[in-house]
Order: C-alpha cells, then sequence, then structure tokens
C-alpha cells in the first residue's frame, strides 16, 4: 500500500518585538477587597436596620429599602469576581 505524502512542518519562529515584553501584573488592586466587604456589610446592615429600626428615612422608602440593600450585595459580589 503506498504511503501518503508526509507533509512539511514548518518551523515555528516567534516574531520578534521591538524590545522587551512587560510582565502582566495579575494580582488585584488594594481597594478592592476593602470595598467588597464594605459592600457586603452596608447591604446587609441597610436591610436588617429596615427590618428592626424604626428610622424616618427608611420608613420612608418602604420596599425600596430592599433593592437598596441588595444592589450593595451585588456589587459586592461583582468584585468579589474581580478578586485574585
Amino acid at each position: 500500500m503506498p504511503e501518503s505524502r508526509k507533509r512539511k512542518k514548518d518551523v515555528y519562529s516567534p516574531q520578534s518585538s521591538s524590545g522587551p515584553k512587560k510582565a502582566v501584573r495579575l494580582d488585584s488592586p488594594r481597594w478592592l477587597p476593602i470595598v467588597m466587604v464594605a459592600c457586603w456589610i452596608i447591604g446587609i446592615a441597610w436591610i436588617v436596620a429596615w427590618y428592626m429600626l424604626p428610622i424616618g428615612f427608611l420608613q420612608d422608602l418602604g420596599s425600596w429599602n430592599v433593592l437598596i440593600g441588595f444592589a450593595f450585595l451585588s456589587i459586592g459580589f461583582i468584585l468579589a469576581t474581580r478578586w485574585r
């Protein structure tokens, strides 16, 4: 049985770039975990304060307090996905 022709493989040579490559920084900024935890605490505290404490401006907002609390929790979760 005849053999098929073998393909010639080109030798891999990376393209030269001008100058040395800069290192990619993979760590998170220092403020990120602080803001992340602060958003979680503020979100939980906002919802708990609305249910437990009869504060005037919290009662005026009504059910919007749940949305505000979950918005803070969501921002904290989004920041948690960016943390390395």
